[in-house]
């Protein structure tokens, strides 16, 4: 489960393939639902990528918190 300001790293992203190595952070203050098709937001990844959606299987936490 992660919670909205932590750190995660890209394992895999279908949305932009170009975040996959790279963090950002968690924006969701609540779990994602069907809306989204359960993926999460994740933002502050690059300049160059915009906030992505992506399944809790395509990211791993950092340890880190903002």
């Amino acid at each position: 489960m992660f919670n909205a300001g932590d750190e995660v790293r890209f394992l895999a992203c279908e949305d932009d393939p170009r975040a996959i190595g790279k963090t950002g952070r968690i924006l969701d203050e609540v779990p994602p639902g069907p809306l989204t098709d359960y993926r999460w937001t994740v933002d502050q990844i690059s300049i160059f990528i915009a906030p992505v959606l992506v399944h809790a299987h395509e990211i791993q936490k950092t340890g880190r918190t903002r």
